[in-house]
This record gives C-alpha cells, sequence and structure tokens, in this order.
C-alpha cells in the first residue's frame, strides 16, 4: 500500500468520525468549539506544508487569517454580494498578497525570513486599528451575513459544522496529494539542503513560492469561514498572539506531519477553555504543558504516538519471540 492510498484511507475514516460526532454531540459549545478547531486546522495544515515541508518559517499567517476575514465581510456588508463570491474574492487578494510578499522575503533565511512575515502581521493589524472607519476598529465589525445556499442559511453551530470541516477535510485531502507529489518531494529536498536541491533542477525560489502562496491562500479561507460562522470580528482575533498560536500548534503535533497538524490544533485549541478553572495559574500551565511535550516527544504527538506504537510492538514481537520452545 503507497503512502498516499493508506492517508486517503485514513482520512476517509476520519471523515467518517468527524461527520459522526454531531449524532452524538449536540451540545451548541462543544460544536462551536469543534468548529473553531477546525478552522484552526485549516490554517495549521496550509503552515505545516510551509513550515515542516518546505522549512520555512512564517510568523504572518496571522494576517493572511484577517485579510480573509475582512475582505470577505467588508464586499458582503457594503457590497451586498453573496458571501460564498466574497470568499473566493478574498482568497485572490490574498494570493496576490501573498505573492507579491514572497517575492523578496522568501529570499531570506532564518530568522530574516521570520521578521519580515512578523512585519507583515504587524502591519496588517495596525490597519485594521487605525482604519476604523472602514473595519470599525477595536470596537469591531458586526453584521456580517451567514452563508447561504438558496435561502438555506448555516445560522447555527450544526449546520456551519457541517460546511466547516467538509472544506477542512477537503483541504486536508489537497495537502496530502501535495505531499505525495513531485513537488511534495521537492519541498522536503529544499527542507534538508537548499544547494543540493537547486543542483538537482529543482526550482527553489519558485517551489516556496508556491507554496507560501498556497498556505496564505488556505488560511484566508479559514478567516472567510470564521467571520460568516461569527457574524462579528475584531482586531484582536488576527494579532501576532494567533500567528504564534499556530506555529506552537505546528511544532506541537509534529512538524513535517499533516497528521500533526490535526492532533495539534485538536489539543491545543480547547486547552485555554479547560485550563479557565485555573484562571491565575492558566498561563503557567500552558507553558508547561508546552515544555513538557517539547521535552518528552521532539517530534511533537504524532511522533510520540508512533514512538509508542513502535515500543509495543517491539514489546509483543520480543514476548513472542521469547515464548518459542526450540526443539534440541
Amino acid at each position: 500500500m503507497s503512502p498516499l492510498t493508506r492517508d486517503r484511507i485514513f482520512l476517509s475514516a476520519l471523515g467518517g468520525v468527524v461527520f459522526s460526532i454531531p449524532l452524538v454531540l449536540k451540545n451548541p459549545y462543544y460544536l462551536n468549539v469543534l468548529n473553531i478547531v477546525g478552522l484552526n486546522v485549516l490554517v495549521v495544515a496550509g503552515l505545516t506544508l510551509l513550515i515542516g515541508y518546505a522549512g520555512q518559517i512564517s510568523l504572518g499567517h496571522g494576517g493572511f487569517y484577517a485579510m480573509g476575514a475582512y475582505i470577505s465581510a467588508l464586499l458582503a456588508i457594503n457590497l451586498g454580494w453573496s458571501p460564498w463570491i466574497t470568499t473566493l474574492m478574498a482568497m485572490a487578494a490574498t494570493g496576490v498578497t501573498a505573492l507579491i510578499i514572497g517575492i523578496p522575503t522568501l529570499r531570506l533565511k532564518g530568522h530574516y525570513l521570520v521578521m519580515a512575515t512578523l512585519g507583515f502581521n504587524l502591519i496588517v493589524y495596525i490597519l485594521l486599528v487605525q482604519l476604523d472607519n472602514l473595519t470599525g476598529g477595536p470596537s469591531g465589525l458586526p453584521g456580517i451575513p451567514l452563508y447561504t445556499v438558496a435561502g438555506w442559511g448555516f445560522n447555527t453551530d450544526l449546520k456551519c459544522y457541517w460546511l466547516i470541516w467538509a472544506l477542512t477535510l477537503g483541504g486536508l485531502f489537497l495537502a496530502f496529494n501535495l505531499v505525495h507529489s513531485r513537488m511534495g518531494r521537492a519541498l522536503v529536498a529544499i527542507r534538508e539542503s537548499e544547494v543540493a536541491a537547486g543542483c538537482l533542477g529543482i526550482e527553489t525560489w519558485k517551489c516556496k513560492t508556491q507554496v507560501f502562496v498556497l498556505s496564505a491562500v488556505m488560511a484566508s479561507l479559514a478567516g472567510s469561514l470564521y467571520a460568516h460562522y461569527m457574524t462579528f470580528i475584531s482586531p484582536k482575533t488576527f494579532d501576532i498572539f494567533y500567528s504564534i498560536e499556530v506555529v506552537a500548534m505546528v511544532i506541537i503535533g509534529g512538524i513535517g506531519s499533516l497528521w500533526g497538524a490535526l492532533l495539534g490544533s485538536a489539543f491545543l485549541t480547547p486547552l485555554p477553555q479547560l485550563l479557565h478553572f485555573f484562571d491565575e495559574y492558566k498561563d503557567i500551565i500552558y507553558g508547561a504543558i508546552f515544555m513538557g511535550v517539547l521535552i518528552f516527544s521532539p517530534q511533537g504527538l504524532v511522533g510520540g504516538l508512533v514512538r509508542l506504537y513502535q515500543k509495543k510492538r517491539l514489546m509483543s514481537q520480543f514476548k513472542r519471540v521469547k515464548g518459542i520452545k526450540w526443539n534440541s
């Protein structure tokens, strides 16, 4: 069985589990948390392609997330266009912006690239706050229309759950196909050694730019879904801390693993709510959990689960061999 076939089977199984959850879990609060998990999975999956496979670290994806939300929301409110159309337009605008940014910044390496993308995120945040006549400023932007299909609106957490997770699973399917393609192998080669990849004929700068644009467009789609799901957005949601949070999800889940994007998002997204009962110590607990995962499982949650499975498998094989009675 090829790795792509295996991942497709696992993804199909995941889809079955995801779409079965609302049959037993009908509490709107929990569905809301799962919806935010789905949006984060979409952002983190794109970021995993960029960081885990291409080896390019970005702290600017909160800005792309904000562009998707605000562009789609403003077009829908001010021009009365369908949210479906404004979502596509926001994705296109974000993709063009990422291309313009990526052309110069992806020639940078190491902390220079990190600082450049961080600067972009800060610029977007400042514009959202200062352009209050357009964006509503710190007070936020209310009255964002819902997605509708033939007059049927996605006006509940359950209805939005189907939409968000259908698009999230579609994004994961696209990402898995990419990493198992020639493009994915080229990205891994670039991550390992950009010079060696160039010597093999790989257009390194072109590949990095393409995956940067793709990850930005995925973040934009998640931002548009967030805006039309919540019907209210404010700059606070899209500050630099969100960019740091999604990078942390990539690291916690496991760099270089799309399944890590899923686990990291599912682990860190509900964590602040779970630590609400320890409000005075939640930052300390949050940091301790983060450090613990990195110390005891440097390869992330996926790496830890793989090692645990391999260890149990070796132990079972050892016990089976030990129990064999050899005839003299």
